[in-house]
Formats: structure tokens, sequence, C-alpha cells
């Protein structure tokens, strides 16, 4: 079981506990998965500019969990050459700039590599290090667009539906960006050398749709919203309305599924043959009507834990008390905040929740830095190089 610490600078119970992590805070993906890491027990120590970043910060900001806060003014060459200490005996370095931000700061691959051989240099960006557009703005959606997926996103045939920002910046983000950590982490063991890690939005976002293009070239995708298999074109994978205005999720792909399914919903009487295409709408309307029957707690009665492939959809503040979500502690309270535990799950080396996320910028900059072996800290912070928020 996934549980929770008190949190000790510099320790962590996960499979990374030893790997040390040099985060120059950014948004979105970079934190994410210096929480991932953090999570799984990497000594991460998040380095932000005085004042915080925009629209991040405050206690309740779990992508910053599980890591302290230092603030530095990287303008000033003290907390230039402080970094480059830190980087000396870490692991990974985890950035979320544009091309080139770093090198301009004297902090770029060369310089940490020189400094450190072995040391991984994970950037992440959203267009890539290179290409035309890798030194434009950007957010999710963007990135999610040019590389063909967001096209084929919802149900809607006029036009379609971006997820949050759950596909481009943790999916073909954060994730991959994690991926190549680990990976090139692996390889140093072997090599004694790091590397630089190019994680980029679009490549795994791309990446991250490969079933997609697998339909697209074997004559199996037709480029149309809901006209899919898993994209609502069949009624047998789709989202349909229960009498009290909630939903319910249907996935009954396979033929044994979908006889349960049938059986339990009502209609395996009345439900025409599935696999006649003609079939579709008339099936849809069938279904339809039988949700609507029944509230959503009166379907999941029916449906729970069978193999008709059914289940409610629950709002975020709804799951946490759903059986299974329960049973298997997905959520815990921490620091006073509900939130997810760290996954995946390990059966010797378990991972716990630590430090919660600083409520200001700097929150730790004093005693991180001392925990990582930088001298006379106390200079740092009377020279504006360093800031303590108290």
């Amino acid at each position: 079981m996934i549980g929770a610490m008190t949190y000790a600078l510099g320790q962590g119970t996960g499979p990374l506990n030893g790997i040390k992590v040099v985060e120059i805070a950014g948004i979105g993906p970079s934190p994410h998965a210096c929480m991932i890491l953090a999570d799984l027990g990497a000594d991460v120590i998040r380095i932000e500019r005085p004042g915080g970043q925009l629209l991040t910060g405050g206690s309740h900001d779990l992508l910053n969990r599980g890591r302290p806060s230092v603030a530095l003014d990287l303008k000033k060459p003290q907390a230039i050459a402080t970094v480059l200490e830190l980087v000396a005996d870490a692991d990974v370095l985890v950035e979320g700039m544009r091309p080139g931000v770093l090198e301009r700061l004297g902090l770029g691959p060369e310089v940490c590599q020189e400094r450190n051989p072995r040391l991984v240099f994970a950037r992440m960006t959203g267009w890539g290090q290179d290409g035309p557009w890798s030194q434009a703005a950007g957010h999710d959606m963007n990135y999610v667009a040019i590389t063909g997926t967001l096209f084929g996103l919802g149900q809607d045939k006029a036009r379609p539906h971006f997820p949050t920002n759950l596909v481009g910046d943790f999916g073909g983000g954060s994730t991959y960006l994690v991926i190549g950590i680990l990976s090139a982490l692996l390889e140093a063991k072997a090599s004694g050398q790091g590397q630089v890690v190019d994680a980029a939005i679009v490549d795994g976002t791309a990446h991250l749709n490969a079933m997609t293009s697998a339909f697209l070239a074997g004559g199996n995708y037709q480029e149309e919203r809901a006209a899919n298999l898993l994209d609502g074109g069949a009624p047998y994978y789709d989202i349909y309305e229960t009498a009290d205005g909630e939903h319910m999720s249907v996935g009954a792909l396979e033929p044994q599924f979908y006889e349960e399914f049938v059986r339990l919903l009502g209609v395996e009487e009345t439900a025409p043959d599935r696999y006649d295409l003609a079939n579709a709408d008339a099936l849809r309307e069938i279904f339809s009507a039988a949700f609507k029957t029944r509230t959503r707690d009166e379907w999941c009665a029916i449906f729970d834990a069978t193999d008709a492939c059914v289940a409610p959809i629950l709002r975020v503040s709804e799951a946490p008390e759903h059986p299974h979500i329960k049973a298997r502690e997905i959520f815990v309270e921490h620091e006073g905040v509900l939130q997810p535990q760290p996954a995946p799950r390990f059966s010797r080396t378990e991972a716990t929740l630590g430090l919660p996320p600083a409520a200001k910028a700097g929150a730790q900059t004093r005693e991180a830095l001392a925990a990582w072996g930088i001298a006379d800290v106390e200079t740092l912070i009377e020279s504006g190089a360093a800031v303590q928020v108290d």
C-alpha cells in the first residue's frame, strides 16, 4: 500500500531513492514530471525565480509536491554559480524553458556536463529544440492540433473538443520526459556519460497517437469524428445519459462483454445484430432509451464489478468515494489536501508522499541549499542571489 510520510530533506522511499534532480522551475509538464520523480523517491530541488512562476504556486499546487522550493535570482552570477554547484552533485537537470534560454544564462548542456559528465540534461518544450516553430509560443491544444491528434477528439462531427491539457502537457509531454530521463539514467550507469533528452510535446503526442496512425494506414480509420470504433462511432463504445441527468460509460467491444452488457441493460431481446452497420442508429436509440429508465446509481448497482464494461462517469470530487478507488486508496488526504497517491506501485520500494507544495517560492531556500552541500547560504541570501521566504 502506498502511504504518506513525514518529510525529511534529501530522502525518498521509492525506487528512485538516491537519484538527485535539479529542477529549473517551469509550468505544466516539467513540474508534473518532477512531481513523478519526487513521488518515486528522487531527491528533487526546485529552483524558482523570486516571487514564483506565473499560473503556479501555493500550498494546493500538487504539481509542486515532494520537493523544496529554492528561490534564486538567475540574473546574478552568484546564483548561476550555485546552480552549477548543485549540478556537480546531481544525476539529472530538468528544465522547461524556450530553446536557448539556459544557454544565455550560462547553464546550457555543455557548461553543465563539463561540470558533471554523467549528468542527464532533460529539456521539456512544446515544439522541440529545433524546427521552424521552436521559438514560437504555444500551449497544449496548439501542440496537439498539429500532430493530427486534436482533429479526432470528441463526438461532435462539427468541431473537435480538447480534453483540457491532459493529452499534450501530461500525455505527450511529462510522461515522455520521465521515460527519457529514466532511459538516459539507465544508459549512464553503463557508460558513465550523461546526455541531453529533447522531450517535445509534439513528438510525444504523435507517438501517443500511434494506434490511430496504424488504423489509418490499414484503411480502418475515417477522418471524421464519431465515425470509428473508439470515438463514439460504435454504439457499444459510447456515453449514455441516465434518468437523473448523469452519465455512464460503455466499452462493451468484445462479443462476450457485449452479451453481458445487453443482458444487464435488459435489451438482449430487442437489440438488433450489432455487426450490421445499418443497425447502428437503432442500437444507439435502444441503449439511450434503456439508460434513461434508471438513475446513475441504480445502473451502478446493476453493472457493479461485471464483465459488461460499464462504469459511471464521476466528478473529481466523487471519485475518491467509489468503492474500487477507495479500496485501493488511490486518493489520500495528506497535509490537509485530498490528492492522488504516487503511481505506479512497487512490491519492495514503496513510494510515499513527502513534502507538501510550498506556500511561496523560496520557502525552503536556506534548508534545501544547506542539505545539498552549498556553503555559506547566508551570504547568498544577503547578496540577493538567493531569497528565503518565511
